[in-house]
């Protein structure tokens, strides 16, 4: 089989730009129908109408987007099929059954209850409108796992094994699948980046109602609720991300070498690079600033082992994919004679290096041909794009600690009752609104990104799981999805500045700024 790149690239290039801008929805979505549900839990409490008023109208905004998120979401299922047929066939027995429950759980659990919650003011009572809120809250959330468990075993395949007869690869433990550590931890660590991002949408807009005077007491306590819920999901993410990095350390340790532009193996506990110029072609980093121990303490929870460096790991492959010829030469025996005794035990040994030897079906049919300098080729290609995710994990994270520092402020001039007292702190809530949405999407590209190129960690290539279509195909469906997404962002656009522009009281939520007066009003002289 012969690898055309040029649709691997674009192959890969769709699928980028298609989950790129579906996540622009799902983390809004995740994070705003919280901030609903805790407004609806004080309008019950205290059956203050102005509660109600506040969930109706952040509610239209959340449909909008919620609706963005299932159209984009659907077409991204299609690219399976369309552009990466073989690793569905490889894969799909494990990969599909997560993806399975959550398009059950999007489509059918968080539909209905959409539609309970926009079409059930007036026909369900209180308790049983604010119960579907928040489980409507859960459902979301409970979708957003199932992606994240697929997702995460994409990054650490466990729970699955690999059956020479059909060619794929079968669930051994669903459990596992479940509860894999990595899925967990990219779960709490996606879910809390989403309430701040929900978070910060409600505070920039509501600081821009505040700018102009309009919504007064709408904005106040509406920053109020974002602030508080704001500042504790951005302190959870910096904890969970100190998770998530712990397992990428475990699992996927040329990842945190090339987020680290660790080129050598450093003595143990290895320094964090808080600022360089990573070098690839002399794999070094100049100008590098340094933190003693702090990576090590982060990326082992410990003083004594090393994080390997990415000239280790290039060995470390190396020797792998020999081994991994083996299991690969032994799966061919099998093909033919699957009660072969000596190639039984091969494949038994070595089955966890053989998708290091499909590394070689890049650049040659046949990877049992290999010469040293073709592994070398392919060990080499192990090495993700470093710059790129040196940077990316930085910005991150400064963005992170930003996120914490105007919550904390927010909160604290909150419980001050003086959300409006300075016009530069409304200023620059309202110009931090794109923040979170470019450190998720820079989150994204090192998980996604850096895990190449691989498609399945270890098991299989990316390369090896497009499918049998031609370039000019693939153009043809990625310009179809440009002009798609083109119009869908557009529209989205016009809506959320259209409603947002209106408020609540454009809406009739809210009393307006400025009442006209009307043929019984007194005059005030009078």
């Amino acid at each position: 089989m012969i690898i055309d790149p040029e649709v691997v690239t674009l192959s890969r290039l769709q699928f980028a730009l298609t989950a790129l801008y579906h996540f622009l929805f799902v983390p809004l979505t995740l994070g705003i129908v919280w901030i609903l549900a805790i407004m609806e839990s004080v309008y019950v409490m205290t059956g203050r109408e102005v509660w109600k008023r506040m969930v109706q109208f952040w509610g239209v905004l959340f449909g909008i987007n919620f609706a963005m998120g299932v159209a984009t979401g659907v077409t991204m299922e299609f690219q399976f099929g369309m552009n990466w047929a073989y690793y569905a066939h490889y894969v799909g027995d494990v990969f599909g059954t997560p993806l399975a429950i959550e398009g059950l759980m999007a489509f059918f659990l968080e539909a209905t209850l959409v539609g309970l919650f926009f079409m059930g003011w007036n026909r369900m009572s209180r308790v049983s409108h604010l119960l579907t809120t928040w489980f409507l809250a859960l459902g979301t959330n409970l979708s957003a796992l199932w992606i994240l468990i697929a997702n995460g075993w994409m990054q650490n395949p466990v729970g699955s094994a690999f059956n020479p007869q059909t060619m794929r690869m079968e669930v051994t433990s669903f459990t596992e699948v479940m509860f894999n550590p990595v899925a967990q931890a990219k779960f709490v660590h996606t879910v809390s980046a989403g309430y701040v991002i929900g978070s910060m949408f409600v505070l920039s807009i509501s600081a821009w109602y505040l700018l102009r005077g309009r919504n007064v007491d709408f904005a106040k306590r509406s920053m109020t609720v974002a602030a508080s819920f704001g500042l504790a999901a951005a302190l959870s993410v910096v904890v969970l991300g100190d998770e998530s990095g712990y397992a990428v350390s475990e699992n996927q340790k040329m990842k945190m070498a090339a987020i680290e532009a660790m080129w050598e193996t450093e003595p143990a506990p290895a320094s964090f690079t808080l600022f360089g110029l990573p070098d690839v072609e002399n794999h070094t980093t100049h100008y590098a600033l340094r933190i003693p121990w702090v990576m090590g303490l982060i990326g082992t929870r410990s003083i004594d082992k090393p994080i390997p460096g990415i000239a280790n790991l290039v060995e470390d492959t190396k020797g792998r994919i020999q081994t991994g010829i083996e299991a690969y030469d032994a799966m061919l025996v099998l093909r033919e004679d699957k009660n072969n005794a000596q190639a039984k035990a091969i494949l038994a040994a070595h089955d966890k290096d053989m998708g290091y030897a499909l590394l070689l079906k890049r650049f040659m049919d046949d990877p049992r041909k290999a010469t040293p300098a073709d592994i070398q080729k392919a060990a080499d290609s192990t090495i993700p794009n470093v710059p790129v995710l040196f940077w990316s994990f930085r910005i991150m994270v400064a963005c992170g600690f930003y996120f914490i520092a105007l919550f904390a402020f927010s909160f604290w001039k909150s419980s001050r009752r003086e959300l409006d007292k300075h016009q530069w702190y409304l200023k620059l809530a309202l110009w931090s609104l794109p923040l979170p949405w470019i450190s998720t999407e820079l989150g994204w590209i090192v998980a996604e990104y850096g895990r190449q190129p691989w498609a399945i960690e270890g098991v299989l290539p990316t390369a090896l799981g497009v499918s049998s279509v031609t370039a000019g195909q693939v153009w043809i469906s990625l310009g179809g999805f440009v002009l798609f997404y083109s119009a869908l962002a557009v529209i989205d656009a016009v809506l959320m500045v259209k409603y947002a522009r209106k408020g609540p009281d454009g809406l009739g939520l809210w009393p307006p700024a400025h009442p006209a007066p009307t043929a019984t009003t007194v005059p005030a002289h009078a």
